[in-house]
Parts: C-alpha cells; structure tokens; sequence
C-alpha cells in the first residue's frame, strides 16, 4: 500500500502534453480492411450531428466504451474527460461535479446546488444514477445556459439510454464479482434487460434492473455501545475500558442499490414518436468513505491508535435514499419542424443518521463536561419535481436554421433534521442542578423546512450559413424565477431542562423567506471549416444558476443581547442572489490520415459573477450559502485518440485549469471560532476574508489521461480485447486561498486495466481497477481548523474528530460476464 502524501510525477504529464487525448473510440472497419476511428453521433445541440462535427466542446462516451474501460459510474467517466472534475464521496451524498474548477466549496457543490445540469435523455436529473441500459453519455463543458436550465454555470451532462427497438426482441444478461482491498466480503452487481415488441413497428417495451453490492472496505471501530452512557473517549491506552464502550463496524461504507427502469414507445405512423418511461433507484448506504488517520489534534488519544482504513466516528450513519423519474417524450415531424415534448415528474425520499457530537462540542456550551457526551442526527427530506420543455427544431433545408422552446420549473421540498443527545439531561439536572425538567426524548435540536421554486424561460438559437465554410448561431433565453421558503428551528432540550418547558414540548415559530429574480442569457458561436478534415470555432456564453433562501429562522431584533444558546440568521444571511458565468471560447477539432487520427483543443476564460459559496451563520453555525462578488476560470484542454495499428489505438486527455477569485471576499469565512464561558464568540473583528487571487478549491489545476488498447483474434474466432489506462491529477486545496486551515492533498495518479475475451454473444471481462492499490486523500469534511490543528483555537480539540479525508477506493479485482440474444 502507498502511503499518504507520494506525488504524481508531473515530469510524466509534461512530457506527454502534447500527446493528449480523448477516450478510445470503437474502431470501425474500412473497405479496405483498415480500422479507422468510429463515427459518434451526438444530440446535444438538440440536433442530430457528429462529434467532430459540432462545433462545440463536447465528450462523447458510448456503452462499448464504458463495457470495455469497466465505467459504471459518472466517477469513473469523468477521469477520462478534460475539465471535469467529479470526487468519489462514496454512496452516502451525491459526489460533487466541478467543471473548469467552478466551485467555492470545500467538498464541492451540493447535488441540488452544483454548476452542473445532468439529463436523462431531455428531462432533467437530479440524482446519481448507476449507468445501466445507456446507449452513451455526453458531456457539455462550459456554460450551457441558452439550450439547457439553471445549474449549467459550468456544463451539461446528458444519460441518453438505449432506445425501445420496434422490431427485435433482445436480452442481455450481465454479472460482475469483484473484491476490494481491506475488504472482508466479495461483492457483486447483476443486471438484466429485455425488449420485445407488443405490436409489429407500432408498440414496444424495453425494461432494464440492475443490483449492485458493495461490501465496503472502511471500519467504523470505535462506535459508542451505548449512547449516553458509553464513553466515546476512553483511556485509549486501557484495550478493557475501550472494548467495554466501543465496538467494531466492519466494512461500514457498503452499498445496496437497486435500480430498474421500464419504457413504452409508440410509433403509429412515420410522423409522430412517443416514450413513456419510469425510472427507479434505491440505494442503502452504511457510512461515509472518510477517515480521520493523521487527522486528530495531537493531544487526541486516538490519534496514536487509528489506522489508515479507519473511522472515528462514534455512530454508524447509514442513510436511504428512493428515487424516481417518470418522463414522457414526444415527437412529432410537422414537415417544417420537428416538435419536441419532454416532461418529467420526479421524487426524492430519504431518511439518514449521523455523528453530530463535534458541532455541538465545538459551539462551547459545555456538552463537553459530560463524560459519556455524544449526539446523533435523524434527518429526512422528500422533493417532488416537475419539468416541462417544448421546442421546435427546424428542418434542415436551406442556410438558416433554428430552434425556439419553452422550460417550466416547479419544485417542492420538505426536510427535517433532528439531533439528539442521550443522557444530557440527566447530567445537567442532577450534576449541574439546574432545576429544569428531564427531556425523555433527548431531542436537542429540531429544525423543519418547507421551499417551493418555481422557474420558466423562453429560448431560441438561430444559425445561418453564410458561406459553405462559415456558420453563425446566435441564441438567447429569458429567464424568470421564485422561490419561497418556510422554516422553524426549535432546541427543545435546551428549553425543557434550562426553562422548565414541558418535557414533550415541541415549538415551531415558522419564519418566511423568499427570493425572486430575472434575466437574460446569450449566446454566440462561429465555426469555419477550415479544410474537410479542420473545423475551427468561437463562442462566447453565458450560464446561471438559481438563487434562493437558506431555510434558517431569522434572528430576533435584539439578537446581540441575547446570551443563551440561539440558532438563527442574521438579515444578510437569509438569502443569497443568482449566480451567472461567461465563457470566452476558442475551439479545434482536426481528423487526419483518413480518420485514423483526431486531435481536439480549446482555449478558454470564464468570469464567474456573485459566486454562491458555502458559509455558516453567526449563532448556531448552521450551513447556508451566500454570495462572493467574482472569481475567474482560464485554461487549456486538449484531447486525441488515434489508432496506430490494426491492433493498437492509443488514447489521452490533458487540461490545464487556473480558477481563482477576481476580487476580496469579505465574510466568506464568516464563522466565529472563539467564545467565552458563555458561548458568546471572541473574535468579532477577525473575520475570515478570501483575497483576490486565492485559488479555488476542490479541483486539481492539471488533470491527465493515458491509455493504450490492444485487439487481437485468439482461439480462432474470438477477440481478445487489453485495455490499460493511467489518469492523474495535481494537487487540490480544500478551502478557498488555503485560508481557514485548508490544507493542499497531493496529486496522484491512478492505473486501470482489463482484459476481454468476446464471441458474438458473449463476453467475459477481468479488470483491475487502482492497479498498484494506490492511497489517496481525494477530498475533506470540514478543515483543519475544526480539529484544532491549524491557526484556530476551538473548545476541547482533543476531543474533536469530526475533521476527516474521503478516500480513494482501494485496489477492485473482479470479473464479469456478459450474454446477450436475439429472438
């Protein structure tokens, strides 16, 4: 095992820049019997057309890419797509997807509040699916703002499926076992799908499942036996007085995920072409992937105890999340234009539990001074969408062309969270004597929110061909938004055992919030076709996103002489602003050597307007977002795939990215970390500023891709099929500027390799993914500074432990197979 802190040799990248490339193609045969690169059809443009064609920066990755490199998730995709960005946080929250380095917050945008919009064919996602049944995904880098919604600050993300087939009945059977380093089970996924025809060209269906098990690799071995009475930190140099409080969660990071999804295509006549599909997903996740190793305040005893694949958390936190998606898409050719209908209605359940004791240690009222102190989370959120978009999309026929559509955006949410703190009460009634009333429940903390956002826009593109090489396209979209948010915060145990409430007592005083804005966004783009085989192009485009309320109550008028313990917002804290980006472009896309050769690049900057980045309030330290004036995005990227052989094609990516703000930041760090003995914070007058200049965090400023595949015809008839491939990143900073105890997490880099043996209906597939079973801090929870280590000064750090690393997954060995047929 490599052990933290060895970097990637960036003498490796530097000598291979100028060979950098895209993911392999599926290699086409010639009539001559030479392979050459396989042609890519792509839908983005909302126009069918091209990879090279498109005069756009766009990755395109199929199904038989991702069978054959073992991609099964948008993880494992990203690597292999210049620009983008996506950390592994394990199943337990969506991982974060930065494009360019847009991003300000420490772990990466939330999944509802990214920089990124993701599509299920033409209906908006808003969940991290398991690729199954996917014919192939696109990947939109930069602003997007005028063809997609809001979220597409940075880019767009397209799952398109496989399409129902009218006239063949097919199945595939596929299953997959693998074992994971540190692991102490095997796991395993297996799927199905079917298609078959109802009725002749007119009617059918196409129903795909998939379960995927993970067994998990990271150990929760020091969880409280019982809450409240179970010291969370014992003599960690007595093995007795740990085993009799703590106990051992092996492999707590496991995953169960079910998902299914079943479509209907109608096809009455030659004009009109309609899908109704219904897409499933439940996922059980046991914990986080993040250790504490190395992380600790060193007064901490655990420190000398914990091990590499360890966490420290004093609870398991499992979490469960259903998600589903009904869409209906219809298309109807009207001869001049072909109409376009996608609606969606989707819903969110989920319920999950956490270690919440470091926030409450941390606000400094005295949890600490009870031995067996520890409190857990109960939170549970349920949002239903829809979407609806019509668009006409212009035939073909003469030099102008275009495309004009309408979005409509509404969503509502509820969500809880409640914390508790086991035998609390009775400690402070009977050690304190405060005199209040026991909290049966031990309900310390209950907050409840309801939002309703509600979006609509007007779009248009419009392209003319004003010579045979040159074509200008110029869009717009109106946009239009609001949103209204209701929420309430209680500290039920703070009022019944300090105040004397009654011990059952629950008090909602539900505040309003809202926030409503509008706009205008641009495009223009111009691409000249240079030669047959050099496409050249220029945009110029503008994103946004959405702004909103925090869904925290707002303080009282006479918050500063209030000395008891208060969660609330302050008036600049309640709601944040849209945020909008700019994206300054120049592209090439070149073929050679009758397309055995393509060799992409773009240059870019993008300024990123009133930036949305992650903050706290003042009193109770509840996460909120708020407002930065601006930052900046410029770099290259570059991408090639080639084959040199009728055996050998070689494949790699290179991008190079410089994001940081354009201006001071005041209040981005805009928590208090010290407090006197009655909780009040210190250190009014040391805010914590970002800088102009600071870098941007949670994406590496140079990101790199290698890999070769071998194609070879062995036991007569069968092809046998080597894949290696090699990513690697530079370092990342985990706050803004490193300020407020950020740190850097050094640069890696990872090896893939998998080797297929296929007939025409079957295929077997070994793979070893993280070949040399690197070690890798990947991102954070939280800073340094809530563990004490760096510059800031907290209540009891000893005891601290809610500072951690998400890991990267250790070394999977695994073989799947493959079995499809034709009725």
């Amino acid at each position: 095992m490599n052990k933290p802190g060895n970097r990637f040799a960036y003498s490796i990248v530097a000598s291979a820049v100028m060979t950098a490339c895209m993911v392999p193609a599926v290699m086409a045969q010639e009539p001559d019997g030479a392979k050459e690169i396989e042609k890519i059809e792509v839908t983005a443009t909302r126009r069918t057309g091209s990879l090279q064609e498109v005069p756009l920066n766009i990755s395109a990755i199929t199904a038989d890419i991702m069978e054959d490199q073992n991609l099964e998730d948008l993880e494992d995709l990203a690597r292999w797509v210049p620009g983008l960005t996506i950390t592994n946080q394990g199943g337990r929250t969506d991982s974060p997807i930065i494009v360019r380095g847009l991003n300000t917050n420490s772990s990466g945008p939330s999944s509802d509040g990214g920089t990124v919009a993701t599509y299920f064919g033409d209906v908006p996602l808003f969940l991290n699916m398991r690729l199954i049944d996917v014919n192939r995904v696109e990947v939109l880098i930069g602003p997007q703002g005028t063809l997609y919604g809001a979220g597409t600050l940075g880019g767009a993300i397209r799952y398109l499926p496989n399409e129902v087939e009218m006239d063949l009945t097919t199945g595939r059977v596929k299953g997959d076992v693998f074992s994971v380093a540190e692991s102490d089970s095997m796991g395993g996924e297996a799927s199905f799908v079917f298609n078959t025809p109802l009725i002749d060209d007119t009617l059918a269906i196409r129903a795909a499942v998939n379960y995927f098990n993970d067994p998990g690799y990271l150990d929760y071995n020091y969880v409280v036996r019982e809450s409240g009475v179970s010291l969370p930190d014992p003599d960690w140099t007595d093995p007795t007085a740990v085993s009799e409080n703590l106990k051992q969660v092996k492999d707590a990071n496991g995953e169960k995920t079910l998902t299914g999804r079943v479509a209907l295509r109608w096809t009455p006549n030659d004009w009109f072409d309609g899908t109704v599909s219904y897409f499933y997903q439940k996922r059980e996740v046991e914990g986080r992937s993040i250790t504490q190793y190395g992380a600790l305040d060193p007064a901490n005893g655990l420190n000398d105890v914990l091990g590499p694949y360890e966490s420290a958390y004093r609870y398991e936190e499992p979490r469960e999340q259903e998600d589903d998606l009904l869409s209906l898409e219809l298309k109807a050719d009207l001869g001049f234009a072909e109409l376009v209908s996608a609606t969606g209605w989707s819903g969110s359940e989920d319920i999950g539990n956490r270690d919440q004791t470091d926030l409450l240690i941390r606000l400094a009222y005295s949890y600490e001074e009870f031995p067996a102190f520890s409190a857990f989370t109960e939170e549970v959120g349920d949002i239903d969408r829809f979407t609806q978009e019509i668009r006409l999309v212009s035939e073909p026929s003469g030099p102008l062309s275009w495309i004009v559509g309408g979005f409509y955006y509404d969503t509502e949410s509820f969500g809880y969270s409640k914390e508790f703190t086991p035998g609390f009460d009775e400690y402070a009634l009977n050690v304190w004597g405060v005199g209040g009333n026991p909290r049966p429940d031990s309900l310390e903390y209950y907050s409840v929110d309801y939002t309703d956002v509600k979006e609509q826009a007007l779009f248009g593109e419009v392209s003319y061909e004003v010579t045979d090489k040159l074509t200008i396209t110029a869009g717009l979209r109106a946009y239009e938004y609001e949103v209204n948010s209701r929420s309430a915060v209680d500290l039920p145990l703070f009022e019944t055992v300090f105040l004397g409430r009654d011990p059952d007592s629950i008090v909602l005083d539900f505040g309003e919030e809202g926030a409503d804005d509008s706009g205008t966004l641009f495009k223009f783009n111009a691409s000249y076709q240079v030669t047959d085989d050099v496409l050249a192009y220029a945009t110029v485009s503008e994103g946004f996103r959405i702004g909103g309320a925090n869904g925290v109550a707002a303080c009282p008028p006479d918050i500063d002489e209030i000395q008891n313990q208060i969660i609330c917002a302050l008036p600049d804290e309640q709601v944040y602003t849209a945020d909008t980006t700019t994206n300054y472009e120049l592209g090439l896309k070149t073929t050679f050597f009758k397309n055995k050769l393509h060799f992409n690049a773009a240059v870019f900057n993008v300024d990123w307007e009133d930036a949305q980045v992650g903050g706290a309030t003042v009193n109770g330290q509840q996460p909120i977002t708020t407002n930065a004036e601006g930052a900046n995005s410029r770099g290259v990227e570059l991408f090639t795939r080639a084959v040199l052989t009728d055996e050998l094609t070689m494949y790699a990516t290179y991008s190079y990215t410089k994001a940081e703000l354009t201006a001071d930041a005041p209040f981005l760090f805009n928590v208090y970390d010290e407090f006197d003995e009655d909780g009040n914070p210190t250190n009014l007058d040391e805010l914590f500023d970002g800088k102009d200049g600071d870098r941007l965090p949670g994406s590496p400023e140079q990101q790199f891709s290698f890999g070769l595949t071998y194609t070879q015809e062995v036991f007569g008839d069968k092809m046998l099929d080597v894949n290696y491939g090699i990513t690697a990143q530079s370092d990342i900073i985990t706050t803004v500027g490193q300020r407020r105890s950020g740190e850097s997490l050094a640069g890696y880099a990872v090896s893939n390799l998998t080797a297929k043996i296929s007939d025409f209906d079957w295929s077997v597939t070994f793979y070893v993914d993280n070949l040399f079973d690197k070690y890798a801090f990947v991102s954070t929870r939280a800073h340094q500074g809530y563990q004490g280590i760096g510059d800031i000064e907290i209540n009891r750090t000893d005891l601290q432990r809610g500072y951690g690393h998400f890991l990267l997954r250790p070394r999977t060995v695994g073989v799947t197979f493959s079995y499809q047929f034709e009725m």
